[in-house]
């Protein structure tokens, strides 16, 4: 019987643990045979001292063993799924998923709700109506062979053993670790079945990495997992000091990536989903970068996207008729515009202030229990770099009440506006392969 207090105060010495030993934890945990406040003593033991690659790969397994692995045996296209670290109008995955099944992969994903300032995927996609979630690994992979895509909440039988200590690790203020997130995020992408995953790692004011150098090391150390454990990873490190898109807010955003989707929509939205796609097709082996670039540009001119997200809305039982109709999708009671104090350029738009607000107003939740108002958030109407007078519009306030003036003073104060024009930013800071 493993002996959970030796392995604690092996870790706060910094020692390594010795083979089997992290494994066998996990499983013991499992089994009810260790307590969770014995776990969470380890938890806070690595988070001072840390894992090695082999203690990491090892705790990743052992996450990804803990409920069933699903298989996509027999299928002729490749497998990929994709991970974002998180941030404010970060909606790729509404776009992207559809855009790779249209060139010729398939899609098996489990998303997330959000949390704080960063939205997540499940509840964007609620935003339509009729649209269910929740399913079991079996009718996971029935849509997946059915549709070619799946786009579900996390399975409580795949990878069961990450939610507990996830769980654990969020009251314990063990969050922060870069074993621990990197082994929590590769568990899920190993136990779905995919050939090849994307890592999208935000960096930037709105991401939970705020320096780019530490983007690099939770995005290495992922990459590494993927390499150590059989599954070919790639990381792309994108910018999130400013909003991702000109939408914040679930419904908003929906409608943000049906018009990308059918050719429109921003520029940089488009190019990030191009590239991130482009990078996990190459990583399955569909061929090489450029061809696969083209192809995903070609799904948004020709439709075929489109076409995908109206199915994989239908299989989760929501009203298509919001992919044609985005009026449709819940609205809020008021819009409420917030205008430039001065003339010049906006320099910056402030991530983070702009998803706080968006979640004051009930687009996002500050615990787990609080409810989502799909049809509140912020549209920009700006972008850094544009010139702007002073009372033009920077900001339209999605809202069912009106909106009290600290909460409009503390959205104004997000756009910095300057008398020159910033210099060009890049969205994509580095690739990791």
């Amino acid at each position: 019987m493993i002996r959970a207090v030796e392995l604690i105060a092996a870790k706060r010495r910094g020692e390594t643990h010795r083979p089997g030993e992290v494994r066998a934890l996990i499983d013991a945990y499992m089994r009810d045979e260790v307590p969770d406040y014995q776990v969470s003593a380890w938890l806070m033991a690595v988070c001072w001292r840390g894992l090695s690659d082999e203690e990491t790969t090892e705790l990743t397994l052992a996450l990804a063993d803990s409920g069933r692995r699903l298989r996509f045996d027999g299928s002729d296209r490749p497998v990929v799924d994709k991970h974002s670290t998180g941030g404010v109008g970060d909606k790729t995955t509404l776009v992207l998923a559809p855009m790779l099944v249209a060139a010729g992969a398939v899609v098996a994903k489990m998303s997330g709700r959000g949390l704080g300032h960063t939205g997540g995927t499940i509840d964007k996609l609620e935003a339509i109506p009729g649209v269910t979630t929740t399913t079991d690994a079996d009718a996971l992979v029935a849509a997946v062979r059915r549709d070619g895509i799946a786009v579900a909440a996390q399975s409580p039988d795949l990878a069961p053993a990450d939610g507990r200590l996830y769980a654990l690790r969020d009251v314990t203020a063990t969050v922060e670790s870069i074993p621990l997130i990197a082994s929590s995020v590769m568990s899920k992408k190993i136990a779905t079945g995919a050939n090849a995953v994307v890592l999208d790692v935000k960096a930037g004011s709105g991401a939970f990495m705020k320096e780019a150098d530490a983007a690099r090391d939770l995005a290495r150390a992922m990459v590494a997992l993927g390499r150590g454990t059989g599954l070919p990873t790639v990381a792309v490190i994108s910018s999130m000091d400013a909003p991702l898109g000109r939408t914040i807010g679930n419904a908003l955003e929906v409608r943000e990536a049906i018009e990308t989707l059918r050719g429109g929509g921003p520029a940089e939205l488009a190019a990030l989903c191009v590239a991130l796609g482009a990078e996990v097709l190459t990583a399955a082996g569909a061929g090489p970068q450029d061809a696969a670039s083209e192809r995903l540009r070609r799904t948004l001119a020709d439709g075929c996207a489109l076409g995908v997200l109206r199915r994989l809305v239908g299989a989760m039982g929501g009203d298509v008729r919001c992919i044609d109709e985005p009026d449709r999708l819940p609205r809020a009671a008021r819009v409420v515009e917030v205008k430039a104090d001065r003339a010049g350029y906006v320099a910056a738009i402030d991530a983070l202030r702009c998803g706080e607000v968006a979640m004051r107003l009930g687009a996002g939740r500050a615990t787990k229990r609080d409810a989502i108002d799909p049809a509140v958030g912020l549209v920009l109407r700006v972008s850094r770099g544009d010139s702007v007078r002073q009372s033009d519009p920077l900001v339209d306030v999605h809202c069912q009440e009106e909106p009290s003036v600290d909460l409009l003073d503390a959205l104004r104060a997000a756009f910095s506006i300057h008398e020159r024009a910033p210099a060009p930013a890049p969205l994509i800071l580095d690739v990791i392969r």
